[in-house]
């Protein structure tokens, strides 16, 4: 998508996770993370709506390898709903790593969605949790506010940005993703991810793009 997109009432910016601990120095940084911030700070100014979500374990969380006998970080492990990979401990509620990140503009945040609050199941979308059955509230808050298309930015691509913007489409939303406001791991499910959002229908847009 390379056109001008003229934004509208209708239209959210939803920013996923940009929490410290996904931040350089975090249990779980993504390189680049904290040049996304910026970027996001200055999109909210252009956006009438912003919705933010927030990864929200809590203690024992069976998505970390600690919770698991003999595991090491990034090891996969199967759950009752298939693969999981065993993440580091991170974004832990209430402390300090599941914070946003300092310079993020949250006043500007109209809904906070938390995930990941179910100590037996992971979430990586913004939409629902990684049984693929249980709902986080996103799309009911989206739908009753009466948005249409949401445009996506945040950690990671290919995780937690990713899910998003193919549980959206799904969900029956248009789904744009801001290019230099999403961080990435840049890892070997970086370009399956970017297959499976071309297949889906996820468009993809630099910010210069957007009109207010």
């Amino acid at each position: 998508m390379t056109e001008k997109i003229k934004l509208t009432t209708t239209d959210v910016l939803v920013v996923i996770d940009v929490q410290k601990d996904f931040c350089s120095g975090g249990a779980l940084a993504v390189q680049n993370a904290d040049a996304v911030v910026t970027p996001i700070n200055n999109l909210m100014e252009v956006f009438n709506n912003v919705v933010l979500s927030q990864d929200w374990h809590p203690v024992g969380h069976k998505s970390f390898y600690t919770s698991h006998e003999n595991k090491k970080p990034f090891e996969t492990t199967q759950m009752s709903y298939g693969q999981q990979i065993l993440w580091p401990e991170h974004c832990v509620a209430g402390t300090t790593g599941s914070e946003f990140h300092p310079d993020l503009n949250t006043l500007k945040a109209k809904a906070i969605i938390r995930k990941g609050t179910n100590v037996n199941i992971d979430s990586y979308s913004t939409f629902f949790e990684n049984d693929r059955k249980t709902p986080t509230g996103m799309a009911g808050y989206l739908r009753q506010n009466g948005f249409k298309r949401i445009f996506l930015s945040g950690i990671a691509t290919e995780y937690c940005v990713g899910f998003s913007a193919i549980d959206g489409i799904e969900e029956g939303f248009e789904v744009i993703v801001i290019k230099e406001a999403t961080a990435s791991f840049d890892n070997e499910d970086h370009a399956p991810m970017l297959k499976l959002w071309d297949e889906r229908g996820v468009a993809k847009v630099n910010m210069d793009q957007l009109i207010k």
